[in-house]
């Protein structure tokens, strides 16, 4: 069972488990992990999203690719120093976990709700094909003063309805967390490969930030 509620950021998610446990830090004395789990799309694609899980939860010593993991939880972002810059790091932190294995024709959850502020003012574009797009960062409160920085992306018409949001107005969103790879420039002949991780977003409501005095 979940140890306590967090209403305003809620994941749940499932998918195969397709790598093994690394370790990622201790707090007081409590080990955490990361696994990644591929998540099935409508489209029969898959995201790849890595999950948070403490040694207290699961046998992380056990390699558990091919089982499907569920987990309930949180979607958190902390920023790692790479060489010269920060960089956003997101994954599933899971409060309640549980392993199983694979049912036929079983659609497996990837669910996400968050209720926070907009920190950045969002980023309309359009696709070379035409299609609507806007970025959003959410600000997440999280309890002892710190907050989740998570991206979203909206599109269509909830795309063209972001473009409007300003700076510090209250947004709910509900939607899916996906995985995207893009090509980083290291020099001026060097690319180097890396994951993005975004809520797309089918759900949106918005409050106007309060006008300042």
């Amino acid at each position: 069972m979940l140890d306590k509620v967090f209403t305003n950021n809620q994941v749940t998610i499932a998918g195969e488990v397709v790598s093994e446990f690394a370790y990622s830090h201790e707090v007081y004395g409590e080990n955490f992990y990361t696994v990644n789990i591929a998540v099935c799309r409508l489209s029969n694609s898959y995201d790849i999203i890595p999950v948070m899980v403490s040694e207290r939860l699961l046998d992380v010593k056990n390699d558990y690719r091919g089982c499907v993991l569920k987990a309930a939880g949180q979607f958190r972002s902390y920023n790692r120093h790479d060489e010269t810059k920060n960089r956003l790091v997101l994954s599933v932190f899971a409060r309640d976990v549980e392993v199983g294995q694979p049912e036929e024709d079983a659609q497996d959850p990837n669910h996400i709700f968050l209720d926070g502020y907009v920190c950045k003012k969002p980023v309309y574009r359009k696709t070379p094909l035409g299609r609507e797009i806007a970025d959003i960062l959410l600000a997440v409160n999280r309890p002892y003063g710190k907050s989740d920085y998570i991206p979203c992306i909206c599109w269509g018409r909830n795309a063209r309805y972001a473009e409007q949001f300003q700076v510090g107005s209250h947004v709910q969103i509900w939607g899916r967390i996906q995985s995207r790879e893009y090509q980083k420039k290291i020099s001026e002949e060097e690319y180097e490969k890396r994951v993005a991780y975004e809520v797309s977003v089918s759900k949106l409501e918005y409050e106007p930030a309060e006008e300042q005095e």
